[in-house]
């Protein structure tokens, strides 16, 4: 089967519309390297990864504030967590964000974020980057009960968006997340901004780009069903 147009496009939250790198000054606000954000970030996708394959599932800050006690060999003291994870409500877009999503829902289509984050974060987060107005539903993995990249995420996130999996596509920085979405029939659109390359080893992305504008571009460019 040909793919389509898209009728909603959901889009991965962390890394893919909101710049975790404004954390760092969070790391040394705290006493640890700038550095260990990246192998935290890591390490709470790769338990998060695991819980999911167990058939288990916790909220996005005990995964989070676990890493970050492994992580920091447990000398970031629980205030120390708190300080770095209310971060998550103040961090930036990434500057392709908020013109990919105006430019769908410009478009008429519908506009979703999928995420892993709590829905408070999230929900501040867009209304601090000004993409509130251009989202028209936000799911989490709390709402689902499990994590990515379980293909009942993706088709939950169709439904609230009121469409078939088929009619949506999955927008996201991470190659693992698309071909997630591609497995749950869904249409995915990869940015190379974070990995370069999506790799051999998942499905290939219906659409590539090397910012969020571009994959819209190519989103809204394929044949109507």
């Amino acid at each position: 089967m040909s793919t389509t147009k898209p009728v909603a496009v959901a889009f991965d939250v962390l890394e893919t519309l909101l710049d975790l790198r404004a954390l760092h000054t969070r790391f040394t606000d705290i006493g640890q390297p700038a550095e260990m954000l990246h192998p935290w970030f890591l390490r709470f996708q790769r338990d998060a990864l695991a819980l999911a394959l167990s058939g288990e599932f916790a909220s996005f800050p005990a995964v989070a504030r676990q890493a970050l006690r492994t992580e920091s060999e447990h000398t970031a003291s629980e205030a120390d967590i708190d300080h770095v994870l209310d971060g998550f409500a103040q961090l930036p877009a990434h500057p392709d964000a908020e013109p990919a999503l105006r430019k769908l829902s410009e478009a008429g289509v519908r506009v979703g974020c999928l995420t892993v984050g709590s829905p408070e974060n999230t929900a501040s987060f867009l209304a601090n980057a000004g993409l509130a107005q251009y989202v028209d539903r936000v799911v989490t993995a709390d709402q689902a009960g499990i994590w990515k990249p379980s293909p009942t995420v993706y088709r939950a996130t169709a439904y609230q968006l009121e469409v078939a999996p088929r009619d949506m596509a999955l927008v996201a920085v991470h190659a693992w997340d698309c071909h997630g979405a591609k497995r749950a029939g869904c249409t995915s659109g990869w940015c190379s901004r974070l990995e370069g390359e999506p790799g051999d080893v998942f499905d290939a992305p219906d659409v590539t780009g090397d910012d969020l504008v571009t994959v819209a571009d190519r989103l809204l460019a394929l044949p109507t069903r």
